[in-house]
C-alpha cells in the first residue's frame, strides 16, 4: 500500500533532522575542499614569490669601470705585435697586472702587498678573459688606455645587491670594512653599476658565480630532448596504434598493457640505473653525452606517450573506421588516413606532457654521469654536457653565496619552459580537438 501523500514524509521531524545533518555534512565537505585548494594555492604562491625574490637579481651583474692601459711591456705581449705570435702572446699576457695598476691609480694610498691583493679581489678573476677577448677582437687597443666595465667579484656583487649587510660583524662576512670603504668610494665616483646579466644566458658553467651561465646546460637539455623526441615519439605512436588497432585480445597483450601502465609509475631513478647498465656498461656509449641522456629519458617517456596515444585513438568514433572500410579502405589506410589525423591532437598533448616531464628530470641524468662540471657548450650529441635541472642541482650544492641567486634564476627559466610546453599542449588540444 503506497503513501497517499509522499510529501508528508518530508514534513516528518525526524526526516527534517536527517536532511539538516546531510546538508551540514555537505557544507563541511565543501568547506574542507575550499580550504585544501586555498592551502595549496597559498603554498604555490609563496613558493613562486620565494623563487622570484631570490632569483631576479641573477639577471643583473655588478661591474666596475676601470681605466685600463694595455701596455705591451706591462702585460708581456710586446712580442705579439707581429705575425703568428700574437695569439700566443695573448695567452701568456698578464692582464691581471693591467687591472691591478688601474685599481692602484684609483686608490694611490694602497701600498702594502696584502692591501693590493684585497683591492684587486674586488674585480672578478674573469675580467682578464674579458680583456683578452677585447684585445683579440681589436688588436689596435694594445698600447692604449681604454675605459671598460669589468665584472665585479661575487661578494662585491652580493653586497651591491643588498645580499650582504654592512651592519653585521666583520668576521661574519667575507668583505672587510676596508673593502666596503673602497666599494663605497667606487660607487660615489660612478664606477660601480649594475647591468643586465647577458652572460647568464650566453655563458657556460664556471667556478666563479659572477661568470656562471646556463647556456651550456640549456644546449645540453635541448640536445637531450631532441634524442628523446626522435626515439620516443615514433615508437610510442607505433606501439599505441598496434595495441589499439591491430593487436589481438589475448593474455600476451594483456600482459603488455599491464607492464606499460606499471612502467608509467616506476620512479625515474630506475630508468637511470637501466641506462647506466645498458647504454654505458654494455653498449659503451660516451658518458655524460646527450645521446645517452636522450636514450634514457626516451625509455622513461615511452609509457606516457603510449598511454596518451591509446586514449586518443580510442576516442575516435567507430563510425569513422566503419565508413572508411565501407568505401574499400584497408585497415592500414583506415589508421593512416583517418584515425591518426583525428587522434593526433591528443597524441601530441601526451607527447608534450611527457617531454615536459623529461625536461625537469634530474635523477636519471645523475646516474649516467651528466652531473660533471662542464664549462664548454656542447655542439654535438656525443659531447660531454649537462642539463638544466642537473645544473641547478650542482649550483645548489655549491658553498658560494653568489650561486644562491643563480639557482633561483635557473629555476625561473626552467619553470618558464615547463609552463610554455604545458600551455602549448593545452592550445593544441583546444584548437584541434573535435567534439563528437
Amino acid at each position: 500500500m503506497t503513501d497517499p501523500d509522499p510529501r508528508a514524509r518530508w514534513q516528518n521531524p525526524a526526516m527534517r533532522r536527517r536532511l539538516r545533518r546531510r546538508h551540514a555534512a555537505e557544507r563541511r565537505f565543501r568547506a574542507w575542499g575550499m580550504l585544501a585548494i586555498g592551502t595549496a594555492g597559498f603554498a604555490l604562491v609563496m613558493l613562486l614569490i620565494s623563487i622570484v625574490v631570490n632569483g631576479y637579481t641573477a639577471f643583473q651583474q655588478t661591474r666596475i669601470l676601470l681605466d685600463v692601459r694595455l701596455d705591451p711591456d706591462v702585460i708581456g705581449a710586446a712580442e705579439g705585435l707581429e705575425g703568428e705570435t700574437f695569439e700566443g702572446a695573448l695567452q701568456r699576457a698578464d692582464f691581471q697586472a693591467a687591472i691591478r695598476d688601474s685599481l692602484r691609480a684609483l686608490f694611490p694610498r694602497v701600498q702594502s702587498r696584502a692591501d693590493v691583493r684585497s683591492l684587486q679581489s674586488l674585480v672578478s678573476s674573469g675580467a682578464r678573459t674579458w680583456l683578452r677577448d677585447d684585445l683579440r677582437r681589436d688588436p689596435s687597443l694594445l698600447g692604449r688606455s681604454v675605459s671598460l666595465w669589468l665584472p665585479a667579484d661575487d661578494e662585491v656583487d652580493m653586497f651591491a645587491k643588498g645580499r650582504v649587510r654592512r651592519d653585521v660583524s666583520e668576521g661574519s662576512r667575507r668583505l672587510s670594512d676596508e673593502q666596503i670603504g673602497w666599494i663605497d668610494a667606487l660607487e660615489q665616483q660612478g664606477r660601480l653599476r649594475r647591468f643586465f646579466n647577458s652572460g647568464f644566458f650566453t655563458s657556460g658553467d664556471s667556478r666563479e658565480p659572477e661568470l656562471a651561465g646556463i647556456w651550456g646546460a640549456m644546449m645540453g637539455s635541448f640536445l637531450t630532448l631532441v634524442v628523446t623526441l626522435a626515439i620516443s615519439f615514433p615508437l610510442g605512436v607505433a606501439a599505441a596504434v598496434y595495441l589499439e588497432e591491430f593487436a589481438p585480445q589475448n593474455r600476451w597483450t594483456d600482459l603488455v598493457e599491464v607492464n606499460i601502465n606499471n612502467l608509467a609509475a616506476v620512479p625515474s631513478i630506475v630508468f637511470g640505473l637501466l641506462g647506466l647498465a645498458v647504454f654505458l656498461n654494455f653498449l659503451l656509449l660516451p658518458r655524460s653525452a646527450p645521446l645517452v641522456g636522450g636514450l634514457t629519458l626516451a625509455l622513461m617517456t615511452l609509457p606516457t606517450i603510449i598511454i596518451a596515444g591509446r586514449a586518443a585513438i580510442k576516442a575516435v568514433p567507430p563510425s569513422i573506421r566503419e565508413a572508411a572500410r565501407g568505401l574499400g579502405a584497408s585497415p592500414l589506410q583506415v589508421v593512416v588516413h583517418h584515425v591518426l589525423p583525428l587522434a593526433m591532437p591528443g597524441i601530441l598533448t601526451g607527447t608534450i606532457i611527457g617531454m615536459a616531464r623529461a625536461l625537469g628530470e634530474t635523477a636519471p641524468l645523475l646516474m649516467i654521469g651528466m652531473v660533471a662540471f662542464i664549462v664548454d657548450v656542447p655542439s654535438g650529441f656525443t659531447d660531454a654536457a649537462t642539463a638544466l635541472p642537473v645544473q641547478i642541482f650542482l649550483w645548489a650544492d655549491s658553498p658560494e653565496r653568489g650561486f644562491v641567486e643563480k639557482v633561483s634564476g635557473a629555476i625561473m627559466v626552467l619553470l618558464l619552459f615547463l609552463m610554455a610546453m604545458n600551455g602549448l599542449a593545452i592550445w593544441l588540444r583546444q584548437k584541434f580537438e573535435m567534439r563528437w
